[in-house]
């Protein structure tokens, strides 16, 4: 088993290289995270797990040295799973409720927790969603990484809104925010204490972010009221998509804040979605000028894809109603 960390020099960024997970499951019959397996047991509302084939662990070992401009480190760090609930089928639109809310606590306890490790510093959060994403178990679930360096994405964000608010007063983020709330037309659901829109620069064909209304860089710094409107954003969000085209649409969720240590008063807490469809039958592949340029093209309006997400919304809304009123 080896799980290392390999510099990039091109790039300036890190790649985790971990051998043992070729050999991890693939989309087995029985589910590993159903209640009543082994790992599992019983009388659980939402259970966090430790990852059996981890891309970092605690006592990592490397295959070779550093050499030159080739540098390796050990691949310190914790991966978690985060099973939502019981159920084997289902998305964040269909759940508990009061799953939701205690997934989300759950999330902000691990966060803390794992942030005491002074050898991590950032946790990411994420949720893939969908065997065209290439989920290999299909249990509903989310994951945790707890990783030693902050992720080159994370790095860009922090950077971009450091430079804002050195120059501007304002947090990028609140920014963005007051110009999709003045503009209107790429929001898809407002509640008091989260806008979800489709962002001006969209990359993916209906990708949605959910931004707090109050200024916070870390999940932690979440409060009460927050946690329900949260719970109550992203299910409004993946309602809509389940809607768009009448199928339980696959998507990542990527849940972005500040790294463990440091002030960070310029960064802002979010959630990005990526659902891979541009159409009912068609995905969006990233390819050439995205994958090796990192130059996204849209081939549409983003306020056209809003507006789309906006009516499936309705829609959902609509036969929730009935289906309770039947």
């Amino acid at each position: 088993m080896i799980n290392e960390l390999r510099w990039n020099p091109l790039l300036g960024c890190w790649v985790v290289v971990s051998s043992g997970r070729r050999v991890r499951p693939w989309r087995k019959a029985t589910c590993p995270f159903c209640p009543g397996m082994p790992e599992t047991g019983y009388d659980w509302k939402v259970l966090v797990l430790d990852n059996k084939y981890p891309a970092l662990r605690v006592k990592p070992k490397t295959s070779m040295e550093s050499r030159d401009i080739y540098k390796v480190e050990p691949g310190y760090g914790y991966c978690k799973v985060v099973v939502e609930a019981g159920e084997h089928e289902g998305d964040l639109d269909t759940l508990p409720f009061d799953n939701l809310i205690e997934y989300i606590r759950v999330l902000v306890e691990e966060c803390k927790k794992l942030c005491r490790d002074d050898k991590i510093e950032y946790v990411a959060i994420f949720r893939n969603k969908g065997e065209a994403i290439g989920v290999s178990l299909t249990h509903p679930h989310s994951q945790i990484y707890a990783l030693p360096f902050i992720p080159p994405r994370i790095v860009v964000e922090l950077k971009n809104s450091e430079s804002h608010y050195r120059r501007y007063g304002d947090c990028l983020f609140c920014r963005i925010v007051k110009l999709e709330k003045e503009d209107k037309k790429r929001i898809i659901y407002e509640n008091p204490s989260f806008i979800a829109f489709l962002p001006f620069f969209a990359m993916w064909p209906y990708e949605v972010h959910v931004y707090p209304k109050r200024h916070f860089p870390k999940l932690v710094e979440i409060n009460d009221e927050e946690v329900n409107d949260l719970a109550d954003a992203l299910r409004k969000v993946v309602s809509a998509y389940n809607s768009l085209f009448d199928f339980s649409l696959p998507y990542m969720m990527t849940m972005h804040q500040a790294p463990c240590g440091g002030e960070y008063e310029y960064y802002h807490f979010h959630i990005e979605f990526y659902p891979i469809h541009r159409s009912r039958d068609k995905f969006k592949y990233a390819a050439g000028i995205e994958w090796g340029f990192w130059v996204f093209t849209y081939d549409d309006l983003p306020e056209k894809k809003a507006e789309e997400l906006r009516k499936a919304l309705k829609s959902g809304l609509d036969k929730a109603s009935a289906s309770i009123h039947q």
